[in-house]
Order: C-alpha cells, then structure tokens, then sequence
C-alpha cells in the first residue's frame, strides 16, 4: 500500500465550515472543490486509508488495483478526463464502442471448457451474436409487460419464444459465459436485476480503458492538500437550525455549517451512521430500494508467464455462477499477473470462505483451462462485500424499483446535508467517473446553499477565481 501524505487545510477560522463523510473519489472531489472555494473542509474517513472502494495495492511491487480499476469511456466528455490526462496516466484500451460485454470487445480473450479445451473462435463469435439478440429481445418483453421482472425471467420467456435462440450442449455453456459478464457488469445475478431498468445507464464514447498504474494517483492528487482525518468513522450526524453536529465512533465530535455524506450505499443501508432527526420517508426509500451489488478479486502472482497473450481468459460452464473470468495484467501492463473477478452469489460465497480457501478455488478454476498452470508466489483477495466500510461494491437497479430512486438518493435533506456517491448518480452508477461527478455537485449545491445564507456577512468572501483545467489529450495505447 502506497503512504497516505496529507496536510492540514489552514483555512481561516472565519470561512464556513463542511464536513465531508468519506474518502472515496466522490468525497475528496466534494472536498476538493470545496477546498478551492476558500470553505473549511474536513474530510472524515472510517478506513486507515484514503481511495474507498479504490484501493491500489502495491505488494507486488507495482501497483494492482483491487477495487475499480477502468476508465469506462475513453473520451474527453468522461467528466475524469480533465484529471486524467493532466496527470498523464496511460490507459490500456480493452473495447471499442460497440463492445456487447461492456468492459472488453471480442477480439482478445479464450475461452475453454473445464476440460481445457478451447472453444472455436467461430462458435464464440455466433454465441455473442446470440447474446445481442437476447439483449435485444429484452426491449419487447418490456414494452408487453408493465409490471417489472427480472432479466432471468425475462430470457426465460424469451427463449420460449425464440427457438432459434435455444442452445444445447457447448454453445448453451457459452451462451452462459456471456451472461454470466453481464452480471459482472452489474456485479449481481440476472434473477436479481430490473428489465425495466437493466439499459438505463449513460455509456460514454471511446469504449474502456485500464489504468496501466492504477487509480492510486487519481486519489492522491484530489487529496493532496486536504484535511482529512483517518479512522474516523461516523456514527451520528444531527440537524440543527445552524448546522450539523456529527459524532465519530472515537468519541469526537465536530461541528459544522453542512455537510456532504459520500458513504458507501451498502453503509447507509445498514444505518451504521443514524441521523437525528430521521432521514425523511423518501430518502431512507430510495437507501433501501437500490440493489448492492459485489464483485471481488483474487489477484495471482506468476514468476512466469503460461498463459496465452489475450486481455481475458474464460471458463464456460452450464451455469452463469460455474463459470469464471480472469483479467490478464501482463498484457496491459507487462507484469505476470492474473486477476480472478467473481460477482454477484459466487462473491459473496467466496466471501464467507478462509482467504488460503479463497485463493484455492481461484487456482483451481485456472487449473481447469489451464492444467500445466504454476502455483502463484503471491495472492491478494478482496472482500468488498463483508468489510464494514463498504459493504458491497457498488449499486444496481433492483427489481421493481424505480430508477429515479438514484436522483431521490442524490436530493439534500433542509439544505443541510448533501449527497454524493456512484449510487447517486442516475446516468453513470457504479463508476468512478459517476461518482467523482457527483462528488462535484454535491460541492455546487452546498456551496449556493451556503453562500446565499451567508450573503450578508462580510466575514465570508468566497473565493473569486477558479483553476482553469486544461483539456490535455487522455494517453490511449492497444498493445
């Protein structure tokens, strides 16, 4: 793990005062901006460390990121872009636009039966064909049936429908792979996932780009400068006519003109921080109705490379939950290194396992496709969905829930507690760069709010320029 270098802010005891719960992308882009407009910031962080559910760690001696690790949308409209290309981190491409799996295209990955043998190119290219047809076909099932169901039971009925869309024997196990990444995507099974909602997200042009050093840098320059307090987990946040007063499991307490809450979803639904007064109806509603997904990582060290020179290597099998996904680092970023990538019930299940066990079954799954594989030197194991600060990795739209419950989720509470967070971002949830938005518009509306409260006092001058960020060309490469 790389050093955590923070300062103070010594902002002037005058300037209105912001809290800001948690560290992740989207509370140190509150934060930032905030910061920038001469208001007092501190930042309140339950973890030891800054980043959330990005988290790059470094005992392989290079970075490896175990929580988000793409870019998705490799285009200067990405609203991280600006960031990213000031700071001149490289992106590896890993789709085009018209990529049906969302995070890779179809000209760079293998997959294998449990038997090790590769499945033919051909069969694979007209299993995905088959697969944009399914995706297609969810459209008219939606437009039939006002009620919502799920994506399962929505390819159920379509398959009844589409004899031509039924597959047996190896394609049927492919056709599971594929499905079996849209899960991935979402980070939760298809019987969990809304048909009306499934589509609702915003995919930004350029396709998705690996950070080749990680997201580590991206965290620490938001960072850099800021007040922000580690080990302080949250346990209370009250309203009062003048401000917020927020209570820390340590036994402090601060006081404050507003406040931006940036906690995980999975933290909010199990009411770890209580607000007082209650939260009203509609906000602990749209808290409780979102779905929180998981996906971990196992990642695995090699001394040598084995495996064949694509982006992914697959295992098909009869089920979505049998089969399995690994990343290949070495292709991107030169290192020997493997990524396992389990979601939705086999996350959680791995979860529950001893991480040596964990680690097992990553290996074995290797081993199926694989039968010559070398042990690792070297594991990292993620747990997203049973750390306490997380809870789950990031939200989905469940079944039967209104996607406008992500703007609900988003909306202040008597302009006094602000919002932010991938689960407030109704066009871009689950992503960095959705999350760093939302982050920003937190900081916008707290700042109005504030400063027409403070409009007559002559003690508050906000700050009256801006830093001019120069759009600097993101670094793309395809090895």
């Amino acid at each position: 793990m790389a050093p955590t270098m923070l300062s103070s802010n010594d902002s002037s005891s005058s300037s209105p005062t912001v809290l800001v719960v948690g560290a992740g992308i989207s509370g140190l882009a509150a934060a930032r901006m905030l910061h920038k407009a001469a208001f007092k910031v501190t930042v309140l962080e339950s973890r030891d460390r800054i980043g959330g559910r990005i988290y790059t760690d470094f005992s392989f001696g290079f970075p490896v990121d175990m929580g988000a690790s793409w870019l998705h949308g490799v285009c200067q409209d990405n609203p991280l872009a600006s960031l990213i290309g000031r700071l001149r981190l490289p992106l590896y491409r890993t789709s085009g636009d018209d990529s049906v799996l969302y995070d890779h295209d179809l000209e760079s990955y293998a997959l294998f039966d449990t038997a090790g043998n590769q499945i033919p190119p051909q069969l694979v290219t007209r299993m995905g064909e088959v697969f944009e047809a399914l995706l297609e076909e969810t459209k008219k099932v939606r437009e039939e049936f006002a009620q919502d169901m799920s994506l399962k039971q929505a390819f159920s009925i379509i398959l009844k429908r589409r004899p031509d869309l039924r597959q047996e024997g190896l394609g049927h196990r492919v056709l599971q792979w594929y499905l079996c990444r849209l899960e991935g995507w979402f980070a939760a099974d298809a019987d969990k996932i809304s048909l009306q909602n499934w589509d609702e997200e915003e995919l930004l042009e350029g396709g998705h780009g690996l950070m080749v050093k990680g997201y580590w840098p991206v965290v620490f320059s938001l960072a850099e400068g800021l007040d922000i307090k580690l080990n302080h987990r949250v346990t209370k946040i009250s309203r009062h006519p003048k401000g917020v007063r927020v209570a820390v499991e340590n036994g402090k307490v601060f006081n404050a003109d507003a406040i931006v809450v940036a906690a995980p979803l999975g933290v909010l639904q199990a009411k770890i921080i209580n607000f007082e007064p209650q939260l009203p109806d509609w906000k602990v509603k749209a808290i409780n109705e979102l779905g929180v997904g998981n996906e971990n990582k196992i990642a695995m060290l090699f001394d040598n490379v084995f495996w064949p020179n694509v982006e992914f290597l697959g295992v098909v099998a009869s089920t979505t939950y049998e089969c399995s996904y690994f990343l290949n680092l070495h292709k991107a970023t030169g290192h020997p290194v493997l990524v396992y990538m389990p979601a939705g019930n086999l996350a959680n299940d791995l979860e529950k396992l001893s991480e040596s066990a964990a680690k097992n079954y990553a290996f074995s799954q290797l081993k199926k496709i694989l039968p010559n594989a070398s042990l690792p030197t070297k594991c990292l194991v993620s747990h997203w969905g049973s750390d306490v600060n997380s809870l789950g990795c990031y939200s989905y739209d469940a079944v039967g829930v209104s996607h406008g419950a992500y703007d609900r989720l988003r909306a202040p509470v008597d302009n006094l507690v602000f919002f932010a967070g991938e689960a407030t971002s109704s066009s871009f949830p689950g992503t960095v760069h959705g999350a760093f938005a939302t982050g920003v518009l937190a900081a916008a509306e707290c700042r109005k709010t504030i400063e027409e409260r403070c409009k007559d006092l002559e003690l508050f001058q906000p700050a009256m320029a801006e830093e001019i960020e120069l759009a600097i060309p993101l670094q793309i490469s395809r090895l």
